[in-house]
């Protein structure tokens, strides 16, 4: 009676959401092995299959991200990474764009914003499919790619851009329900739900290799005990924060006096989460896809295609550079210090120790100090692959579990999911899921 996972089931609002959420997940993971009409299956297997044992890390990074969805040329093959390189691209604009910003902040302004969202969500969709309807023309222009194509060109990328775009924003959509009638933050568990379907697969292949003598089962021992001190890291570094005395003075709200309030305001060691790592990874994939799926018609994004490897110097520089940019970003649009002090003045607030004219330079100056050490943790997290295939011969398929964006989506949508499961199970007067201390979510 006292188990947390019959507690779970007990309640029947929760039961109902988590059933819903498995049932959207599975409908993902069927999508993910539905071809795009028209394409010959099997010759596009023995087409990648020879790509992986050459070393195609394009094709690896764009196929992990996807659930496995991108080589099988699937109806959900893009994944849902167009809308989040929409979200990105849309609150660049409400900053730039003072206009849309006042949009926002009007009543019913968030649903313009996201109606718009949506709309470039088709656009960027609309870009990406037809670069994946002209690397369909580069296989078969290669060795084994003939019968490819059991349709024209023509009729090909017509159908492919169609299918592509619709499967993405139905994938749009069932994150919307998860989102309002399941469990957790949906796009985050769609993007979870790939990641560990790629679990089995990877986890073969390194045996696979230690067995051929391919890779020393020391090295092996030695990795995956460093990915559980880099998990038990992750955990404590997304939980972590700095707490602010905030002290409120007694005041008169009508006839009635409140008395004196003391309360702080929780800063996190790092406060954008795992978002820099998903923007910063969205906003270097769109160039890699189009470069590697157009690269073979156009010389010169050939060689962009070339740069922008996943295990090279220049893509991992860049990587460490947006990681941090987008955590300044987003920290100063999530958590503006102006915004916090202007409130804290008008409901009468003051910080031990800090004149009331200066409680925002304050802030300021601690978020700083908060968001670079956790800027560049994330961007250490982050390059854990690119190390493990450097210098322990990793498989692909294994190193980005065990580092960067996957790790931290992982531990966070756990962490977030966890968190409203534990929530609603007290709402209903029912024990939490841990004994000692509470769960703190990170919506992603």
């Amino acid at each position: 009676m006292t188990n947390p996972i019959i507690g779970i089931f007990r309640v029947k609002e929760l039961r109902e959401r988590i059933f819903f959420t498995l049932g959207m997940l599975i409908i993902f993971r069927l999508g993910t092995v539905i071809p795009i009409p028209g394409v010959n299956i099997s010759v596009l297997k023995s087409f990648f299959d020879s790509q992986r044992n050459t070393g195609n890390a394009i094709v690896d990074y764009l196929d992990f991200f996807a659930g496995g969805a991108f080589t099988n040329f699937s109806v959900f093959m893009l994944g849902i990474m167009p809308y989040i390189s929409m979200s990105i691209i849309m609150q660049l604009l409400l900053i730039v764009f003072p206009s849309l910003k006042r949009i926002s902040q009007e009543e019913g302004g968030k649903k313009k914003i996201q109606m718009y969202q949506r709309y470039g969500t088709v656009a960027v969709c609309l870009v990406q499919s037809f670069a994946v309807t002209q690397y369909a023309q580069s296989i078969m222009r290669q060795a084994g790619g003939a019968g490819l194509l059991s349709m024209g060109i023509v009729e090909f990328t017509l159908l492919a851009i169609l299918t592509v775009t619709t499967g993405t924003m139905f994938l749009m959509w069932m994150g919307e329900q998860i989102t309002k009638r399941g469990i957790g933050n949906g796009i985050s568990l769609l993007i979870f739900a790939g990641i560990v379907a790629r679990l089995p697969s990877a986890l073969y292949e390194l045996l696979d290799r230690v067995r051929r003598g391919d890779l020393n089962l020391v090295f092996v021992i030695v990795v995956f005990a460093m990915f559980i001190a880099i998990v038990v890291l992750v955990v404590f570094e997304q939980q972590g924060q700095r707490k602010i005395p905030v002290h409120y003075a007694k005041r008169v709200v009508g006839r009635r006096m409140y008395g004196a309030q003391n309360t702080y305001i929780p800063f996190k060691i790092n406060p954008s989460g795992v978002i820099p790592v998903i923007f910063a990874s969205s906003i270097l994939t769109f160039p890699i896809q189009i470069a590697s799926t157009v690269g073979g018609n156009v010389p010169w994004l050939a060689s962009v295609s070339r740069a922008l490897e996943p295990r090279g110097i220049l893509y991992n520089v860049l990587y460490v550079l947006l990681i941090v940019f987008f955590a300044y970003f987003y920290t100063q649009v999530s958590l503006n210090p102006i915004e916090i002090a202007k409130n804290i003045r008008e409901n009468g607030g003051s910080i031990p120790g800090i004149r009331t004219e200066r409680i925002e330079e304050y802030l300021t100056k601690i978020l700083n100090r908060i968001v670079l050490p956790g800027s560049l943790y994330l961007a250490l997290i982050a390059v854990i692959p690119t190390i493990l295939q450097w210098v322990f011969n990793f498989p692909s398929s294994i190193s980005y579990l065990m580092g960067g964006t996957s790790l931290l989506i992982l531990v966070g949508v756990d962490l977030d999911t966890m968190a409203q499961i534990e929530a609603l199970l007290k709402m209903h007067h029912h024990d939490g899921l841990t004994k000692k201390g509470h769960l703190r979510g990170r919506n992603l």
